[in-house]
């Protein structure tokens, strides 16, 4: 018989089931209620939004425990939202957190992040959602200030709830002491130099995924990118709604 006296959470990543990020996030949330781990089988990093539609998904219990399960998900961040929620658990989840991330998921990161779309997505179902990440790429580094900021943040997201059509990006610093949580806006910015180009081994161009970040207002104390060098945890609150509205009467004179 399911305890409904206790918060029910469905915690997934992008970089797959067995990165060290989501197994301290599990750890670290474990006390706060029954776990359901719905994750990709596999890396999964810069899905953003994106869903199965041509191939069947298929889903593998590997652990069942008293308040934790854990399936693995030959899908996309997404899909193992879509799929934990429809098909595997036993009622809507009181929170969704997705990660913790290898690597920052600040500024227009949040277009392409799998991370992030995962917690989106949990924001359309009507999930309170939180995405987590942390600003290393390394597969075994220390993930303690990462889970302890990402545990605060989901209990009081369990305590006081968020707003339809909102959910919560936080990225935390890759140094030993965080000096504290700052709630900031996304960093406006742009990625350039973004491919490497080298050659295959039969002399064939090939293009290799790289770039570097241009902030384009650096001097904004108020945004994510000044928050994380400055050593702070960035917590950005984000919404579904893309509508600009403040250029919605400048086009008015289009309608016919």
């Amino acid at each position: 018989m399911t305890d409904l006296r206790k918060k029910l959470i469905l915690i997934t990543n992008d970089d797959g089931l067995h990165a060290c990020g989501i197994n301290k996030l599990i750890e670290t949330i474990a006390p706060l209620g029954k776990i359901v781990v719905v994750a990709p089988n596999g890396p999964r990093s810069g899905m953003s939004s994106a869903i199965t539609s041509t191939n069947p998904i298929r889903v593998t219990l590997l652990k069942e425990e008293e308040d934790l399960k854990i399936y693995a998900c030959t899908g996309t961040p997404v899909d193992c939202v879509k799929i934990g929620i429809d098909r595997l658990l036993p009622r809507k989840p009181d929170l969704l957190v997705s990660g913790i991330n290898h690597g920052s998921n600040a500024a227009v990161a949040v277009i392409y992040s799998g991370t992030v779309g995962a917690a989106l997505e949990g924001c359309i179902i009507g999930v309170p959602s939180l995405a987590v990440s942390l600003t290393d790429h390394s597969l075994n580094t220390n993930f303690s200030e990462a889970a302890k900021y990402g545990k605060s943040v989901a209990e009081k997201v369990l305590k006081e709830g968020l707003p339809k059509g909102i959910c919560l990006n936080l990225n935390i610093p890759n140094i030993p002491k965080v000096n504290g949580l700052k709630v900031c806006t996304q960093t406006t910015g742009h990625w350039t130099k973004e491919f490497e180009e080298m050659q295959d081994p039969s002399g064939r161009n090939v293009y290799w995924l790289t770039g570097e970040f241009f902030n384009e207002d650096p001097g904004n104390v108020n945004n994510d990118e000044w928050a994380l060098t400055n050593g702070y945890a960035a917590l950005v609150p984000l919404h579904i709604d893309m509508t600009a509205y403040n250029f919605i009467e400048q086009i008015k004179k289009w309608e016919e």
